[in-house]
């Protein structure tokens, strides 16, 4: 495993910018909470099946499965409900992705008080730099309207406060649990939550085409089992801060994605946004201290 470890951060970035080609196919055929619900459910079912074997012989004990299970819903249901519903209801999807963009930050504020990692003065002006870097790539999408108002930004704000939170609290409280477990534990918390906001506000109708069940597969599959398993790895494994950082680089990736399959714009203001995002990105990562062995443990 420490052998592929170098790799993760630039699979991840890949990986999680394709959510953006899976909600594409799959939001005209079903709502966003119901889909999310079907998307946990079925991970849930294929991680079950993965971790029989290590829970019979661990045996983890109800705190670190309660405390994946808050992470999870944190990181994963009431991050992307709070994008989902945003988007919904009116929110430009380049403001979405630009409040998106605070994370790196937001966690690095988190990660001083509750993981002892310091900021140094070049981590957060490659903070800042990735910030601009974001703000110049979503830039032709950030469109106004009646729709950017509380009750939009509101969700989106949240979303960005849960998924920050939750990746300080799955380093700080999960540990030593496997891999196959921990992300089990961690779609139980988001499915119970996004199961319940699907049942009392949506139809719960799916129209059950082709391409629903290709984004269905692929969000579960590749971003829900696969890029989470890598992101949980490199949380264990080195400073959140730095973890975080790496979101600055999908908004670039995603836009590349969209060019080719989508034929949507790309100019040479979001191609800067993208070399100041990587730059960010590097100082950011480079130079992460912290007050204790643990919280600076390198990611290879």
């Amino acid at each position: 495993m420490a052998r592929f470890l170098p790799l993760a951060p630039a699979l991840f970035v890949l990986l999680w910018a394709t959510g953006f080609v899976g909600a594409r196919y799959a939001m005209p055929h079903a709502e966003p909470f119901t889909f999310l619900s079907m998307r946990y459910a079925l991970a849930l079912l294929v991680l079950a099946l993965l971790a029989i074997g290590p829970f019979r012989r661990a045996r983890p004990r109800g705190r670190a499965l309660a405390h994946a299970a808050f992470a999870g819903s944190l990181i994963h249901g009431v991050y992307l409900g709070g994008v989902f519903y945003a988007v919904r209801h009116g929110l430009p999807a380049g403001i979405v992705a630009l409040a998106a963009g605070l994370q790196p930050l937001v966690t690095a504020v988190l990660a001083g008080p509750m993981l002892g990692e310091r900021m140094s003065y070049r981590h957060g002006l490659g903070l800042a730099v990735g910030f601009l870097g974001v703000a110049l790539v979503v830039s032709p999408k950030l469109g106004t309207g009646s729709a950017v108002n509380a009750g939009t930004l509101l969700p989106a704000g949240v979303a960005v406060l849960a998924i920050a939170a939750g990746t300080v609290w799955q380093k700080r409280f999960v540990r030593g649990l496997d891999l196959r477990i921990g992300t089990a534990a961690q779609y139980v918390g988001a499915l119970v939550p996004t199961l319940a906001v699907a049942f009392l506000t949506e139809t719960m109708r799916v129209d059950w085409t082709g391409e629903l069940v290709f984004a269905l597969l692929w969000l579960t599959l590749v971003l829900s089992i696969g890029a989470v398993f890598l992101l949980l790895l490199m949380i264990e494994r080195g400073a959140v801060s730095r973890v975080a950082s790496l979101m600055y680089l999908v908004p670039g990736v995603t836009a590349v994605m969209a060019y080719l399959l989508f034929g949507e714009a790309l100019n040479g203001v979001q191609i800067l946004g993208m070399a100041l995002a990587a730059g960010g990105t590097a100082a950011a990562t480079a130079t992460v201290g912290a007050r204790s062995p643990a919280a600076a443990r390198p990611l290879a």
